[in-house]
């Protein structure tokens, strides 16, 4: 499993985010609570993606323990942002460890995130690939079910989806067509994050003006609440949606279209 993190509101420093809090993300990469049999430590990489201003986001990545590099700690204590989205990496056995392989993915103003994995990985989500255009087959960030969910959620949203329904029906078209994966996906434009809960945890915390979304509680905070398994959040600074998951309509073939 991974562990990951979206943030909105006040600018903060992205220390505030991965490295004070007394359970952060960086503690979480060697000392998580929850990994619900998915490793032990979260150590195959990490990346942090903010929001500079009204641009497209700035990334850091690197395929390495976010522990071990200095560059991270030296950036996070002087980068301010209203909108971050951050993880830490633990690879499933046979999949690539590199940069690329790292959350967030991006194009535009979407960064995206997933912690999880896709059971039967890869020949479960073959019918839903094929779906894609073969250029984003070819372009992946790299060969992973992270950077193949990306694919699909993003595809949805290049035809003119909601990001609340490219985020719910590629859980529910993955969750048909490999039965048993954990899909704990989450999407940000810098305003608004998606986040779905299929398979694992995710807490939710809102102080007055700004939302913090987290595969764990960061501290023993009582603001921070469990969203529901099979459900989605909508959070913008000043609001914070939770609604079902959507029912399976869309068969494997039906998922091609997007």
């Amino acid at each position: 499993m991974c562990r990951h993190l979206a943030y909105l509101g006040p600018p903060v420093t992205l220390a505030e985010l991965l490295f004070d809090p007394p359970h952060s993300l960086v503690r979480q990469s060697w000392a998580p609570r929850d990994m619900r049999g998915g490793g032990t430590i979260n150590a195959d990489g990490f990346g942090v993606g903010w929001y500079p201003g009204e641009g497209e986001p700035v990334r850091y990545r690197r395929a390495q323990p976010i522990w071990s590099d200095p560059t991270i700690a030296q950036l996070a204590a002087v980068t301010r942002s209203a909108a971050v989205v951050a993880a830490v990496r633990s690879a499933t056995v046979g999949m690539a460890v590199l940069d690329g392989a790292a959350a967030p993915f991006a194009e535009g103003r979407w960064l995206f995130s997933h912690n999880g994995l896709v059971r039967g990985w890869p020949d479960a989500v073959v019918p839903l690939a094929a779906g894609l255009p073969v250029r984003d087959l070819l372009t992946l960030d790299a060969t992973t079910d992270s950077a193949l969910l990306w694919a699909l959620v993003r595809h949805r949203l290049r035809a003119g989806a909601d990001p609340v329904e490219a985020v719910g029906r590629t859980v529910t078209d993955v969750a048909a067509a490999a039965p048993g994966s954990r899909l704990n996906l989450l999407l940000s434009d810098g305003h608004r994050v998606v986040a779905s809960v299929a398979g694992h945890a995710l807490s939710v915390r809102e102080t007055p003006g700004s939302v913090l979304l987290a595969s764990e509680p960061h501290d023993d905070d009582p603001g921070w609440r469990s969203v529901p398994e099979g459900h989605l959040v909508v959070a913008t600074a000043g609001e914070v949606l939770v609604r079902p998951l959507p029912t399976p309509v869309s068969s494997a073939g039906q998922a091609r279209n997007g």
